[in-house]
């Protein structure tokens, strides 16, 4: 099975590119999902999502959607110090997420971690502790540095049940070649952009993921991608370079490309 959908649905700025020129911020989701079947929740990285909030947006989707959601920050880029406070900040998004378990429309946990965290014996030791954090619950693990890169990552993530995140990103020393591998039923793909010149110098984040995919750049990956659904349950494709709708551009492009194969 394969889903294809976008980081994120609620951008004013895809009013008259994707959503209707006068569609309200409230009817957004419900548009969403009369296109696509999965959305990437990435609002719960900025903020702690409390039950009421994820129980609203499941109420507006059909009982077939899907929603990937991905970890707040203070799991994966604050992580605080001790063990008691690491388990309660966990506790709170896993109690957070108890409507989409429970109504069956719980695709995955991403936990994205930062450029600066690097494979060391203490970081490893965290990924392994994972699934003990959000128990019950499949989790999706995306790493920015290249040292990442190894057979050893990949059996660690195998060996707790968790999924590795392929990424398309600028091809900058240090980041994430375009890798398309599994490790767990779920295979999951990120499309960042490849917007190079943006990528580190920025004044808005929003810079970093402005670019919008070429037909042949996203026909590159279609092979994978079904190698991908060969092998595993699930295979999810979300676009993040939403900037402008192109994000939802490109999902429509990739399903045409995808329907085709």
């Amino acid at each position: 099975m394969i889903e294809v959908g976008t980081c994120g649905f609620s951008y004013r700025d895809w009013r008259g590119v994707f959503y209707p020129e006068n569609i309200s911020d409230r009817d957004m989701l419900e548009y969403y999902a009369s296109q696509f079947d999965i959305v990437e929740i990435d609002f719960t990285y900025y903020r702690m999502p409390g039950v009421k909030a994820i129980e609203g947006l499941s109420r507006k989707t059909p009982e077939d959607f899907c929603f990937c959601v991905k970890a707040h920050r203070s799991m994966t880029h604050e992580v605080p110090d001790g063990s008691d406070e690491v388990s309660e900040v966990f506790q709170t998004f896993r109690r957070a997420m108890e409507p989409l378990v429970d109504q069956g429309k719980m695709g995955c946990i991403l936990c994205q971690f930062p450029w600066s965290f690097k494979r060391t014996r203490e970081n490893s030791d965290y990924i392994q502790r994972l699934p003990e954090l959000l128990p019950d619950i499949p989790i999706v693990v995306e790493f920015r540095n290249v040292e990442w890169v190894s057979q050893s990552t990949f059996d660690l993530l195998k060996a707790g049940g968790m999924g590795f995140c392929c990424v398309d990103e600028p091809k900058l020393r240090g980041l994430f070649p375009p890798l398309a591998v599994y490790t767990s039923p779920i295979a999951y793909i990120r499309f960042h952009g490849r917007n190079a010149s943006k990528w580190w110098k920025h004044s808005e984040a929003w810079e970093r993921y402005d670019y919008l995919y070429s037909h042949d750049e996203l026909l590159e990956w279609v092979p994978k991608i079904a190698r991908l659904a060969e092998a595993t349950e699930q295979t999810f494709v979300l676009f993040n370079n939403c900037h402008a709708g192109q994000a939802a551009v490109n999902a429509k492009n990739m399903l045409s490309l995808l329907d085709m194969a």
